[in-house]
């Protein structure tokens, strides 16, 4: 057995059998032997940042890391953005990177570069194999690392040398170390601090509070004190839709976030973070809290929330509730697309059961609040704001659920071409997506942040946030990938794209012009 032999069948071993790719010469041997050892489903991807991404997306919907495979530093360097995300999304990925071999790295090859540098940064835990014996050893404990909660990033730096040799020993799964201990302190001082107050405390939910065992021992708590249930802005997964919660998330504009927050004396976090503005602006505050609030730790994010929940509800003696009744679903609307029309259309014709993946930015912002009277579905958000994750984590969601589950993309034009190359995953995989691409032509999202640094854009910032001139067409990029695809013009046009898109076992790309 050589070392990359050994590693495949340790993590096959460690639960892991979903590897996305894009190998490079480093990597040839662990190719070789994803194809002599069976039970691993490899996933190609024709850009690192789409496999990254992918990876986030699978662990979101799986609740289990998958691995990446890439190619040397700079590989890694074009899967960063997207670890930076997943990191964000709190997401575990088991990140298999390549090197040059041992006795090679002192002779500065072309490709050579910090890998374990630049890994440093997005991982949790990285460790560098230095023989074909350490192979299988370090794979269990990356796996390992990986599912250490919340979840982690661990980065497995693979010198060629240590693939191809032989003396491998596959390792058996490592356990997995517990979540800490809920403090029973912090539910005391929680459960007072509600007994004393009401209107002005807010339990800011965070993590895994968004799926719906947590929602439910969140709103047992709220009901019997008053208090405010809110998530944070970056949530990973969100649990929605008919017969959910319909909590409101803080704000990503930061006048709107202080607006929100201004009534609050106490704020409990539930594996969250105090809320801080995406950038500073000039004269405006960085916490979006009154500075006198007081912030009381419920739950850290390692932590899991619905033993903490359960502690404070019976802390407080807070009897079961139901969740409140469902406002009554949106009709289709028609017309001219507006933020609120399209909201209103998807949430109409959106299957049960669906997943959406949301990179609507700038157009979409208000997206998330008029679909909570959908069907039940699963709503995944940019967590760290690098841009170019909606279709990778729309792509690795839908393998995650085997093509049981339809996911929708709601996607903007300028950040979708950082990552198209998912397109051509999903129609290789035949995987039920359907995209909704959003083509206003422009970044739009960046002429709001010129106004909102105090600046008024001339013509030389406007033609650098322009997408026109030539114009993008994606019917024919997407077609290009082997997806088809449409435009459509009124919101009418995207429902019947959307319902027909359904009907299909493959991808589907709308290109609604707005």
């Amino acid at each position: 057995m050589n070392g990359a032999e050994s590693l495949v069948t340790t993590l096959l071993e460690s639960g892991i059998d979903t590897c996305f790719a894009n190998p490079g010469t480093s990597e040839m041997h662990f190719v070789a032997a994803l194809d002599q050892i069976p039970g691993m489903r490899c996933v190609l991807g024709l850009q690192e940042n789409v496999v990254t991404g992918m990876a986030d997306g699978y662990f979101r919907m799986a609740r289990k890391p998958a691995s990446t495979l890439l190619h040397c530093g700079p590989g890694l360097a074009n899967g960063w953005a997207n670890l930076h995300n997943a990191r964000r999304a709190n997401s575990a990925v088991v990140n298999i990177v390549g090197d040059q071999a041992t006795y090679h790295r002192p002779y500065d090859a072309p490709l050579t570069a910090d890998t374990a540098a630049l890994a440093g940064a997005v991982s949790a835990w990285v460790r560098t194999s230095q023989s074909a014996a350490d192979v299988g050893r370090d794979a269990a404990a990356a796996a390992a690392a990986a599912r250490t909660a919340p979840g982690q990033i661990a980065t497995l730096i693979l010198p060629s040398d240590t693939s191809w040799d032989a003396g491998g020993v596959a390792a058996r799964a490592l356990p997995v170390p517990s979540a800490p201990s809920i403090d029973t302190f912090a539910v005391d001082n929680a459960a007072r601090i509600l007994r004393q107050n009401s209107n002005d405390v807010l339990i800011l939910l965070g993590g895994e509070c968004a799926l719906p065992e947590a929602q439910a021992l969140a709103w047992r708590i709220a009901t019997a004190t008053g208090a405010t249930l809110k998530y944070e802005y970056v949530m990973g997964r969100v649990s929605r839709g008919r017969g959910r919660l319909p909590i409101e998330r803080v704000p990503y504009n930061t006048d709107q976030a202080i607006t929100m927050m201004a009534s609050f004396r106490h704020i409990i976090l539930v594996n969250a973070r105090p809320p801080v503005g995406f950038f500073a602006y000039p004269g405006k505050p960085s916490l979006q809290y009154p500075r006198e609030a007081q912030i009381h730790h419920l739950s850290r994010i390692d932590q899991h929330p619905e033993v903490a929940l359960l502690a404070l509800a019976e802390a407080l003696n807070a009897p079961a509730v139901d969740m409140p009744p469902s406002e009554p679903c949106p009709q289709i609307v028609t017309g001219t697309p507006t933020p609120e029309g399209l909201a209103q259309t998807i949430a109409a014709v959106m299957p049960e059961n669906a997943i959406v993946s949301d990179e609507s930015i700038s157009y979409g912002r208000s997206f998330y609040r008029f679909t909570h009277a959908a069907a039940p579905h699963d709503w995944l958000s940019l967590t760290g704001g690098a841009i170019g994750d909606g279709l990778p984590v729309a792509t690795g969601a839908a393998v995650a659920c085997g093509g049981s589950r339809r996911v929708i993309s709601l996607q903007a034009d300028g950040s979708a071409m950082y990552s198209l190359q998912s397109l051509w995953t999903q129609a290789r995989e035949r995987l039920p997506c359907t995209t909704i691409l959003l083509a206003n032509r422009k970044y739009n999202i960046l002429i709001g942040e010129y106004e909102n640094v105090g600046a008024l854009p001339g013509p030389t910032a406007m033609s650098m946030l322009d997408l026109s001139n030539p114009d993008l067409d994606w019917v024919r990029l997407a077609n290009g990938m082997g997806v088809e695809a449409a435009h459509a013009t009124t919101l009418e046009q995207c429902a019947d794209l959307m319902k027909q898109s359904f009907r299909q076992d493959g991808p589907f790309l709308i290109e609604l012009l707005i």
